[in-house]
């Protein structure tokens, strides 16, 4: 089922509580994400700037309760002013939270109202300053945003996009190559409809020109819609499949985490994708996908290379892999069976290399393929100890002899008496 545009019209329109799931998100994440900006006590500046390119109304109807939702661009100021009250509770010296926002909204009817209620809640003084509130389509607007974001942080142009399309072709993944390109500690949180994505095909209707919009020409593999039918178990996640590897290659980002936001039914009509430059960004959306665990699922494994056949593995429904009908969801269950397929894939790449290797080059080269956090993989680790599986060793010599004690420069290795479960 395809996504229904907002229609502010009237007044604030019905939100589902799926989609305030999203919203939830993206306010777990901003509060772990400026604790992480954060860390030296010297520190008395910090220059953000959040951009959010489908903002809406600003205001929303739940659908169950009829209480009045908040949408993104509140979420984006709350969450600056919350983390301005916790960041300098206590400190000696304060930092000062430069963050500037570019609400853009192409719906007439949406940007009227948002600039409504942005002024309602005392934000009109801020409008034209640190406030951009500009009738637009993102794509228009996003040359003139990552020059202002060049210009105000010139170093690492750190910045979070918000891209909360409503179908798949808003976003063309060249388009997020270049923020990544020009933007060096950008971060795009994209949206992307997948189950209208591949209804679309299922009619016959994606085309090669329509692929080549999108930026992804590569995801059927040279055959037509007619010949993956014919040939693929379940034609549907074979495509979905092709789809995930060509998107996020093609956006360019090195770190991302593609999850599907869940409707009533248990079932996800699009992902949520978020991308970035740096393994510790996804370390922390991983948790918030655990810590949410309600709203989010994925097809893949619990462990290792879990997109590896993701949609067309005939042992995709084994619950030993912690899964279900409904795929993998980030419950306890789920949990185990990460921690249980770690236990079994780290020692093969530990004793593939004679010297080990560092826990943070373990998790930053295999967290893409894996659902499992950092704080997961070091609870294999600690079961691994314990078994005697492999040994962790500080950098200067030190043993671990639990999870909580490992850090990313510890060396994994494997211990002189190698178990008989490995090579």
């Amino acid at each position: 089922m395809s996504r229904k545009p907002y229609n502010w019209k009237n007044g604030p329109d019905l939100i589902q509580p799926h989609s305030i799931a999203k919203h939830r998100i993206l306010q777990s994440y901003l509060a772990a994400y400026f604790q992480t900006l954060v860390s030296s006590p010297n520190q008395d500046v910090l220059r953000l700037t959040l951009v959010d390119g489908f903002a809406g109304g600003g205001q929303y109807v739940h659908s169950d309760t009829g209480e009045l939702v908040k949408g993104s661009p509140f979420i984006f100021l709350d969450a600056t002013r919350e983390a301005d009250f916790l960041i300098n509770q206590g400190r000696r010296k304060p930092v000062d939270l430069k963050v500037d926002y570019f609400f853009i909204e192409a719906d007439r009817h949406a940007h009227a109202h948002l600039d409504k209620v942005l002024r309602e809640e005392g934000h009109g003084g801020h409008i034209g300053n640190n406030i951009q509130l500009r009738h637009a389509k993102f794509q228009d607007e996003a040359d003139d945003i990552i020059d202002f974001i060049k210009r105000k942080s010139p170093k690492n142009g750190r910045s979070i996009f918000a891209l909360d399309q409503y179908g798949y072709k808003d976003i063309p993944a060249p388009l997020v190559r270049k923020i990544f390109a020009q933007l060096p500690s950008a971060e795009v949180i994209l949206t992307f409809g997948v189950d209208s994505f591949l209804n679309f095909a299922g009619v016959g209707e994606l085309t090669q020109s329509l692929l080549d919009e999108i930026g992804i020409p590569d995801i059927l593999q040279g055959r037509s819609i007619d010949e993956i039918k014919n040939s693929e178990k379940d034609w549907r996640l074979f495509i979905q499949s092709g789809l995930y590897r060509s998107l996020v290659n093609r956006c360019g980002a090195k770190y991302y985490t593609p999850f599907f936001i869940r409707n009533k039914k248990g079932h996800g009509d699009y992902w949520l994708i978020h991308l970035s430059q740096h393994h510790r960004a996804r370390d922390v959306m991983t948790e918030v996908h655990w810590n949410n665990n309600n709203y989010f699922i994925h097809y893949g494994g619990p462990g290792l290379e879990m997109f590896q056949m993701v949609g067309y593995d005939p042992d995709h429904d084994d619950e030993r892999k912690g899964q279900t009908c409904l795929g993998f969801e980030f419950d306890d269950v789920a949990r185990k069976a990460s921690i249980a397929a770690l236990n079994e894939q780290i020692p093969r790449l530990v004793y593939a290399n004679a010297e080990g290797l560092s826990f943070g080059e373990l998790f930053a080269t295999t967290c893409n393929e894996s659902p499992a956090s950092a704080i997961i993989y070091r609870d294999s680790l600690g079961q691994q100890l314990e078994g005697r599986v492999v040994e962790i060793i500080s950098p200067g010599g030190v043993k671990r002899r639990s999870a909580q004690q490992i850090k990313s420069s510890d060396q994994i290795i494997a211990p002189p008496q190698r178990s008989l479960f490995f090579p």
